[in-house]
């Protein structure tokens, strides 16, 4: 492998590789030995064709991509580190010279990390943030409380209302014919949640049980499904039954039942308690943001698009695995939200910048106040980190690579860089 490095503007790269012939004909023998047993010919028993011949009949061609693929997988990686670069995005490969007998060439376009410069972070000025506990703190508690403990209660002397769960029956219908995924029984559905699309379910609100009524909207113009996009439906529904919250009795009694106090002035006291030390985290939290904020707004950097990108990307994925812990897919929520991937991507990306750029500002902080990372240090998070997964922390630290403990020592460096600049910022 031969690799030319060109460094381009707005901290992107390309990287030039050059596989030797050799390789790329292996690669062809490797897909040939792969996908032998898919052709069948006359005069040949089936998987006993011999590659030289299906060359001449279809052409090398037949076996350039799987070669290509091959070739790639095999060299990027030694290609990345050989750069020398600290890439932050996925490769754009282009494959510009491939055919048997010659060098297999391909060129992957990267974002490069971009260099930081900061500037005041030490010292910085905020917005004093405070951590009181107020009357409406503990009466925003309680009724919480009381919602995690409500009863939902069957109702059949009213009509449905805002708030009510009720259980519907429903087809939709789009120029008059069904379509997929338009169909539920007894469907759970909480009235006011905006969980489905446009105005369905305000078109529920005074409807009584046994109903059968039609429920009018519009797809939006961004709709998943392109073949639902911005057009009209119908949907057929039955209102099967409604039920009501009804929140228990603010009282000693109910104080007993939800908590090991008594008297409800007791356990007043004790969500005070609970409330300072979550409200104090909360402040910290907001502090170490607006802290950051603040050092982003004096640094300079250039953002490679494909870096943001990638980022945009991991949100996606992380999203998707919070809507797996509820049992749904990513699919589902957009199809119920009305929310695309793109639309998502585009909602998130101010949030993806913020992100990439505090990890910047941060590493910037570490390389120029040379934070370290003992091995004290690491040894303690790997044996946190065995805690977590329950495995012996002996077993863990075996798994973990050096490039891995690297990680783990950066995120603990800066870690630190969020301490220092939080603790040494001024609230005014």
């Amino acid at each position: 492998m031969n690799l030319t490095v060109e460094n381009l503007e707005k901290n992107m790269a390309k990287l030039t590789v050059t596989v030797p012939a050799e390789d790329f004909i292996d690669g062809m023998k490797a897909s040939y030995n792969k996908r032998k047993k898919q052709f069948s010919v006359p005069g040949f028993r089936k998987g006993k064709v011999p590659q030289n011949y299906l060359e001449k009949a279809y052409g090398p061609e037949l076996f350039y991509e799987d070669a290509a693929n091959t070739c790639i997988d095999k060299t990027y990686s030694d290609a990345m580190d050989e750069s020398g670069l600290d890439i932050v995005s996925r490769p754009e490969i282009d494959v510009t010279q491939m055919e048997k007998g010659k060098e297999f060439i391909y060129t992957a376009l990267v974002a490069v990390k971009p260099e930081v410069t900061l500037g005041d972070y030490k010292g910085v000025e905020i917005e004093k943030v405070d951590a009181e506990v107020t009357d409406a703190d503990i009466e925003a508690a309680l009724l919480n409380e009381q919602k995690q403990n409500a009863r939902n209660v069957p109702v059949e002397d009213r009509a449905a209302k805002l708030d009510d769960e009720v259980s519907l029956d429903f087809e939709g219908f789009v120029d008059g014919a069904a379509f997929e995924g338009g169909k539920g029984e007894n469907y759970q559905l909480k009235l006011g949640s905006h969980s489905f699309i446009d105005t369905f379910e305000d078109q529920i609100v005074g409807k009584n049980i046994g109903d059968e009524f039609d429920v009018n909207v519009t797809f939006p113009e961004d709709y998943q499904a392109e073949e639902l996009a911005g057009k009209p439906a119908v949907f057929k529904c039955k209102l099967n039954g409604i039920k009501e919250t009804q929140l228990p009795e603010l009282d000693d009694d109910f104080a007993a039942d939800v908590s090991e106090f008594d008297t409800l002035d007791e356990y007043k006291e004790d969500l005070k308690a609970t409330l300072k030390v979550k409200k104090e985290k909360e402040a910290k939290n907001e502090k170490e943001s607006k802290v950051i904020d603040k050092i982003i707004e004096d640094a300079e950097m250039e953002i490679p698009t494909p870096m943001i990108d990638t980022q945009k990307e991991q949100m996606v994925n992380e999203f998707a695995q919070q809507l797996s812990y509820q049992g749904l897919s990513i699919d589902q929520y957009f199809q119920f939200s009305g929310m695309t991937k793109e639309k998502f991507m585009e909602t998130a990306e101010p949030e993806a910048i913020r992100r990439i750029k505090s990890r910047l500002v941060l590493e910037a902080v570490v390389k120029a106040e040379n934070i370290e990372v003992s091995e004290e240090e690491l040894n303690a998070e790997l044996e946190k980190m065995a805690e977590t997964y329950q495995m012996e922390p002996d077993k863990l630290k075996d798994l973990v690579g050096d490039s891995e403990k690297e990680a783990i020592k950066l995120d603990i460096a800066v870690q630190k860089a969020v301490d220092l600049v939080r603790d040494a910022a001024v609230e005014k």
